[in-house]
């Protein structure tokens, strides 16, 4: 880093900061505001399980086909630019969501959405990266992530208990003039690149980068957690409503929907675990945070709500944990094209959760929940093969992207 890195203290680090968390609560709160409404989805418009989280999956699917070239898009037009404007964007599409009559509307939106929403984290692991001192990074990235747990959580539960009470209408409305809110927020505290301004780079450069992210010997595997991770994590929320709401547990939407509550754990834990990562090293702590999501889902397994809440919980902290160390070492792993890798990383994530997510739904209604769980499990256990596998694969000879007072790998 640079003397321009953004410390830890200044009147920089707390607006990039604050910004940095209203930006990952405005994308989870949009993109996952529809999870505890799929089975109002599913009752208002007549679809099976399946077909209602295609609300989810839609959006997840097209952001992450946008993801790439939003980070291109970002090396042309700054990335400060590309956060604002896909923010802006989001929460005008999100204040449409209320006048849709007809379910293809509704999943066009959705769609539109996920184009979006995608500028936000295609581009915000390397602005932190780029922008904040060594010391100053494993805090900031943490927060960001626990920013990403706090926005899904308000966003599900914002959404749950509003539609619970006023309809779905008027509480997905509500939820978009919050975002709105946010964004202009975003807007007046994000401050102005000072390492990066601009790198305009060919097609033919950005597949380069891209492929050079598949020469490591640690990002393809971290690619692979992304996306078991996140398909399994997802699988889980979308369908414990479902499950939840049916006897013996009959609880109602605003019930549900507090549920998310949990999600203060992943908060939590993400800071935690980036801290922890930078004493230990991320190959000492990786491993056993995706145990812990793996954990978690079989906890779920017991018919009584306080366990299967205890077991939301436990997955969700090493979810959230785990992907914040995962995504903090691809963008210190990158060499070449760390916005590509990083990017690359997010690919994977939101197709897990469009793939992996959609497929539950069908394990649902052929197998109720023990089909969720081997959907869920099975993603957590092949992400654990994966974690063990990073363990054994040798640090970079030299400092990772820049260099730190202990091994970040």
């Amino acid at each position: 880093m640079t003397s321009l890195a953004i410390r830890r203290g200044t009147p920089a680090f707390i607006r990039a900061n604050v910004a940095f968390f209203l930006s990952a609560f405005s994308v989870f709160a949009s993109l996952y505001s529809v999870q505890p409404l799929l089975p109002m989805f599913a009752q208002y418009w007549v679809r099976d399980a399946g077909t209602a989280s295609l609300a989810l999956s839609a959006t997840t699917a097209t952001m992450a086909l946008a993801l790439i070239p939003a980070s291109l898009l970002a090396d042309r037009l700054g990335r400060r630019t590309l956060i604002v404007g896909a923010l802006l964007l989001t929460a005008i599409l999100g204040c449409l969501l209320p006048f849709t009559q007809v379910w293809w509307q509704l999943i066009t939106l959705r769609t539109l959405m996920g184009i979006s929403l995608a500028g936000v984290p295609a581009v915000a692991m390397v602005y932190l990266s780029e922008e904040m001192d060594a010391d100053a990074l494993g805090y900031s990235m943490g927060l960001y992530i626990g920013g990403t747990a706090i926005g899904g959580m308000a966003g599900r539960v914002i959404s749950g208990v509003l539609s619970d009470f006023l309809g779905w209408r008027l509480g997905t409305g509500i939820l978009a003039g919050l975002i709105l809110v946010a964004a202009i927020a975003v807007a007046v505290l994000l401050p102005q690149p000072r390492q990066l301004l601009r790198d305009p780079i060919r097609l033919g450069e950005l597949w380069r980068r891209c492929l050079a992210s598949f020469s490591d010997a640690a990002l393809p595997w971290l690619f692979a957690s992304s996306f078991l991770l996140m398909g399994g994590f997802v699988t889980l929320y979308n369908y414990a409503g479902f499950r939840l709401a049916l006897p013996p547990f009959a609880l109602s939407h605003s019930a549900v929907a507090a549920i998310f509550l949990v999600y203060l754990l992943g908060s939590a834990s993400s800071t935690w675990a980036g801290a922890l990562s930078q004493r230990l090293g991320r190959r000492k702590v990786f491993w056993a945070l995706v145990a812990m999501q793996g954990v978690g889902v079989v906890i779920t397994a017991v018919p009584s709500t306080p366990v299967v809440i205890a077991g939301l919980g436990v997955a969700t902290m090493g979810f959230f944990a785990a992907h914040g160390v995962a995504s903090a070492w691809v963008t210190r792993r990158a060499r070449i094209g760390k916005a590509q890798a990083s990017a690359i990383y997010l690919v994977a994530y939101y197709l897990g959760a469009s793939i992996l997510g959609t497929l539950g739904g069908f394990a649902w209604t052929r197998w109720g929940w023990p089909g969720v769980m081997l959907v869920s499990g099975g993603a957590a256990f092949l992400a654990l093969l994966a974690a063990i596998r990073l363990v054994f694969i040798a640090p970079l000879s030299m400092p990772e992207s820049t260099p730190e007072p202990t091994s970040m790998d």
